[in-house]
């Protein structure tokens, strides 16, 4: 056998600014599964994780609940805990980004980067308190809302009458602060400068290693970089102003700058800091062998990363650069999975479907049906997969139930009240076929092709009930001298459950350790499938192992989750969505209306490329855009997302308002408008210049 590997493996950050639910459970159960395959293996296989503690968003809601946002992220630090043990993710440690051993590899790698010449400092515009000298967020800037006239509103949004707008828009704007009133001006951020020719090299061979498993990954990573020669990445703003939670980037002379690490910066590190943490009580953890380049290799260690293939951009570009030019060790893959659906559709309130882990565990639905159920679906590529409810009920009672457990259910009595629960010596074709089966199935789990390593395991389950269902138990039991045979035939059968458990156990590890306690066998590892139970051995009582879903459950489960329909006096959540509307409408009034060149010159179009695109959660029209200008990058929500997968805009080159008044939505400030066309007939269709043109170029 070959030596054991030495594998370290993480699952996207989830932010400390919200519940977990259905959607993020796909990510957290694929991974736990397949660390604990690694894990009966018998690979030193660490698993660890931490939640995204830093930003903007998380001191707002502090803020708003009038509590620290130290108090904040410890309680949602034990909701989050609370919730993935309740669906078994076993990781072996989950931590906080907010640690000093984030902050000491966050310092680590940004003065590395900065030696190697990979920082730079530009100039932004933001607003200022000229009495506090302090820039401000836009909830610390209040005013006369530009709607109602409402006195003392915030500079996002009117709690009065509901309209949302940019602080700009505010009527007599004043300090939140101090009560002055703000003005624009110019901050230095700090920029790693991802389009560096070092950069640009480096990811055109990595990406192909680190992604080479899934080609669609590598095809969407080339498609960013452009063709060789073709400089189509941005640098990126890795700093913030005050006041922001998060680490303060240090100064030469050892000191704060007065600038914070951008979230997205110390996210990732974060990975490192959970394993320094998991290590300071687990000897035989080596961080620099996980960690620093020289020592990874020497040490022969591997590194993965599972993440939603909304920040493929992230894990694939800006951190593999990151970490190459601080002497860091690169992952060895980054493995992206899909979003989920729940019939067919995206997860809604009104529908009862945006199911949290917290709801569905306190309906008392078992969590490894879920866990069952999503296995069945995954596969190693980064399509979606569909949580149907009704398939939900049908399969986990057909195949758990009615195939696994049926096995046990059926033979185990007659083991237990006529032969004192000692089993005979058990030895067969099928028996021979189920263990040899054993590799190809732990193929299909390394490979994350989940699905097809259960359809394997139920052909087993299958032959298995069919071998029951053709020798009858049952009958023998009442017929005379079939003793030895009832004794065989329920001997061999158990001995095929042991063997269908042991390749279902990294999905179902809580029904397999009932099972090991039954069987009385010690914990099963991989290996054990080369061997039966031998005769004489003997088992315990059989007690009830799983129980079917029922329809009420998951009707009371969607329930649960419902959202009022009942109008809301302010209709605020829907504010994005009007914003885009209107942007629309506009556009197309302009198209019918005579205007002279004049009103031409006034709008400023621009080249801009599409340094990132994201979904917005909560959004059903809005896809979050951060475009690059060339000497800015500008943030803007478009109403786009029927027509366009974010995957596959980032690195395209597009058209932009970029004079248009930024405006205030409910999940941030839109910084300008790109240019769609669309008709009668549905479709949306981004205008996309000539190759050639350059962000920044303006259209004349």
């Amino acid at each position: 056998m070959s030596a054991p590997r030495k594998i370290l493996v993480t699952s996207a950050l989830p932010y400390a600014n919200g519940a977990i639910h259905l959607g993020h459970l796909v990510e957290y159960i694929q991974t736990d599964i397949w660390v604990r395959f690694q894990k009966m293996r018998g690979h030193e296989c660490w698993y660890v994780c931490a939640d995204d503690t830093h930003g903007t968003p998380i001191m707002l809601r502090a803020d708003k609940e009038g509590i620290t946002p130290e108090a904040l992220i410890a309680r949602v630090h034990g909701e989050h805990s609370r919730d993935f043990a309740g669906f078994h993710v076993a990781f072996d440690n989950y931590y906080s980004t907010h640690s000093e051993e984030t902050r000491f590899f966050a310092n680590d790698i940004f003065g590395k980067l900065k030696a190697a010449g990979l920082i730079e400092v530009r100039p932004v515009e933001q607003f200022y308190d000229p009495v506090k000298a302090m820039f401000l967020p836009d909830r610390y800037i209040k005013g006369e809302c530009p709607k109602c006239g409402a006195k003392d509103q915030y500079g996002d949004s009117c709690e009065v009458c509901g309209a949302a707008y940019a602080p700009t828009d505010l009527k007599n704007p004043v300090s939140a602060v101090s009560g002055a009133t703000p003005v624009r001006k110019s901050s230095d951020h700090y920029f790693f400068k991802l389009s560096d020719p070092r950069c640009q090299a480096f990811l055109r061979r990595a990406t192909r290693e680190v992604c080479k498993t899934q080609p669609e990954a590598v095809n969407k990573l080339q498609e960013w970089l452009g063709t060789e020669g073709e400089n189509r990445l941005t640098d990126w703003d890795i700093s913030r102003d005050a006041p922001y939670f998060g680490f303060e980037i240090p100064g030469e002379d050892g000191k704060g700058t007065g600038k914070y690490f951008y979230v997205w910066l110390d996210a990732p590190i974060g990975y490192f800091g959970s394993l320094k943490h998991l290590a300071a009580r687990t000897p035989q953890i080596d961080v620099a062998a996980f960690t620093d380049k020289a020592a990874a290799l020497k040490a022969g260690t591997e590194l993965y990363h599972f993440i939603g293939k909304d920040i493929l951009y992230f894990h694939a570009l800006f951190w593999p650069a990151e970490l190459e030019h601080a002497g860091y060790r690169i992952p060895t893959s980054v493995y992206a999975h899909g979003f989920l659906t729940v019939d067919g559709q995206k997860m809604s309130k009104s529908r009862g479907t945006f199911i949290t882990a917290e709801s569905y565990l306190k309906q008392g639905l078992n969590p490894e049906w879920l866990r069952y159920y999503y296995a069945a679906k995954l596969s190693a590529t980064m399509e979606d997969i569909d949580l149907s409810l009704d398939d939900f009920i049908a399969r986990v009672n057909s195949d758990l139930v009615g195939k696994y457990v049926n096995i046990a259910s059926r033979c185990a009595g007659f083991i237990h009240k006529r032969f004192d629960g000692a089993l005979a010596l058990a030895s067969s074709d099928l028996l021979s076929d189920a263990q040899a089966a054993g590799e190809s199935i732990a193929a299909l789990y390394e490979a994350r092709e989940f699905g097809k390593a259960l359809r394997e395991v139920m052909a087993l389950a299958d032959r298995a009930n069919q071998f029951v269902n053709d020798n009858a138990p049952w009958e023998l039991a009442k017929k005379a001298g079939a003793e030895a045979q009832l004794h065989a035939v329920c001997s061999e059968a158990l001995n095929l459950f042991r063997l269908l458990t042991i390749y279902l156990k990294p999905v179902l590890p809580k029904l397999a350790a009932d099972v090991e306690a039954f069987l009385k066998v010690a914990p099963l590892a991989w290996s054990d499938a080369a061997r039966l139970l031998p005769g004489g051995h003997r088992i315990g009582e059989y007690k009830h192992l799983a129980t079917r879903v029922e329809r009420r459950q998951i009707d009371a489960l969607v329930e649960a989750n419902k959202e009022s329909l009942a109008p809301s006096p302010a209709p605020q959540a829907h504010s994005q969505q009007r914003h885009a509307e209107h942007q629309q409408h506009a556009e197309e009034k302009t198209a019918v209306s005579l205007i002279s060149i004049d009103d031409f010159t006034k709008v400023d179009l621009r080249i801009a490329r599409i340094a990132s695109a994201e979904h917005v959660e909560g959004a059903e029209k809005l896809i979050k855009l951060t475009l690059d200008l060339g000497t800015e990058t500008r943030t803007v929500f478009a109403g786009i997302k029927s027509a366009y997968d974010p995957a596959t805009l980032t690195g395209r080159l597009t058209v932009m308002v970029a004079n248009l008044a930024p405006r205030k939505m409910k999940f941030g400030l839109s910084e300008g408008m790109v240019l769609a066309a669309s008709g009668d007939g549905p479709g949306i269709f981004l205008l996309s210049p000539d190759s050639g043109a350059q962000p920044g170029m303006r259209v004349k």
